[in-house]
C-alpha cells in the first residue's frame, strides 16, 4: 500500500470531459483620484428655459439676453417700437428673437438695452417704456439691482421698469420695487455646452465643416439644406446659430445626433 500512497489522488476523469480552468475574478480597486474628478455641473434650470441661465452677477449682463417677469414669459420688442409682455413659451422653449435683447454698458454700473430692431429702450413722456432711440441717452439707461435671484431696473429719474400685469404694457413709473417690478434676466447658459464646430468666417463653410464631423455618411455624398442663408444670418443675430445648425441638419435625417 505504500506505493499507492505515493500516487497523487484526483477527480476521475472519464475520456472526453474537459477540465476547466476557473477565472478568478479581479476585484476593482478604487482610484483613490477618482474623488477629486469633478463632474460637470448641470444648470437644470436653464434646461427649462431653452440654455438660458438666470444672470446672477453684473459680470454675466453682456450680449444677448432675455427680459423675464413671469415663469416663461418674456418682455417683446414690437415693430412699431412698443414694449409688452409676450406668451408664455412651453417647458424647454428658449425666448424668441424678438424678446432677445442686446446689453451694453455704460458709465460703469449702467446698462442699455437694445432690441433686434436696432433700437434702444427708453422712456417715453407719459412713462411708457418703448423701443425707439437710435442712440443712448439719460432715459435709455438703466442700472440693476440683484436681490433673491431676481433683479430690477433702475431708470436715470428714480423710476423702475414695471409690467402692468393685466396689459403687459412696460412702463418706468413706481418710485418703489414691488412684485411687478422684479424680473430675471436670462443669458445664454455656459455650464454643459455642446462641442459644436468653431470656425469664423463664410457661413456656408461652416454649416459644411459641422456636416463633415457629425453626418452618417451615405455613398460619400454630403447632405446640406438647401433653405439659404438668410436662416443663419438671423440665428447668428440672435444667438441660436448652433441649435438652427442642428435643426438643418435633421431636416437631412443623416446625422448621428438627430432623429
Amino acid at each position: 500500500m505504500s506505493e499507492y500512497d505515493k500516487c497523487l489522488i484526483g477527480k476521475l476523469v472519464l475520456k472526453g470531459d474537459e477540465r476547466r480552468k476557473k477565472k478568478k475574478r479581479k476585484l476593482h480597486k478604487e482610484n483613490p483620484n477618482d474623488s477629486k474628478i469633478l463632474k460637470p455641473e448641470i444648470d437644470y434650470d436653464a434646461s427649462k428655459h431653452g440654455g438660458w441661465a438666470i444672470s446672477k452677477d453684473f459680470s454675466d449682463l453682456i450680449g444677448a439676453v432675455a427680459i423675464e417677469f413671469r415663469e416663461n414669459s418674456y418682455i417683446k420688442a414690437l415693430e412699431n417700437g412698443l414694449i409688452s409682455l409676450g406668451l408664455p413659451h412651453l417647458h424647454g422653449e428658449g425666448p424668441h428673437p424678438e424678446e432677445i435683447f442686446s446689453v451694453l454698458p455704460v458709465n460703469g454700473d449702467k446698462i442699455s438695452f437694445k432690441s433686434g430692431y436696432g433700437k434702444y429702450l427708453g422712456i417715453e413722456k407719459d412713462g411708457k417704456i418703448t423701443g425707439r432711440s437710435d442712440a443712448v441717452g439719460i432715459m435709455e439707461q438703466w442700472q440693476p439691482l440683484f436681490e433673491d435671484g431676481k433683479m430690477s431696473f433702475l431708470s436715470e429719474i428714480g423710476s423702475f421698469m414695471s409690467i402692468n400685469p393685466e396689459t403687459g404694457a412696460c412702463t418706468a413709473s413706481k418710485r418703489s420695487v414691488a412684485e411687478n417690478e422684479k424680473f430675471k434676466l436670462r443669458c445664454k447658459s455656459l455650464k454643459n455646452p455642446v462641442k459644436n464646430c468653431e470656425f469664423k468666417g463664410d457661413l456656408n463653410k461652416l454649416e459644411k465643416d459641422c456636416v463633415k464631423k457629425f453626418q452618417k455618411f451615405q455613398n460619400k455624398k454630403l447632405r446640406i439644406c438647401e433653405d439659404g442663408n438668410e436662416q443663419l444670418e438671423r440665428a447668428e443675430e440672435n444667438g441660436s446659430f448652433h441649435e438652427t445648425l442642428l435643426d438643418r441638419r435633421a431636416k437631412m435625417k443623416s446625422d448621428r445626433y438627430c432623429k
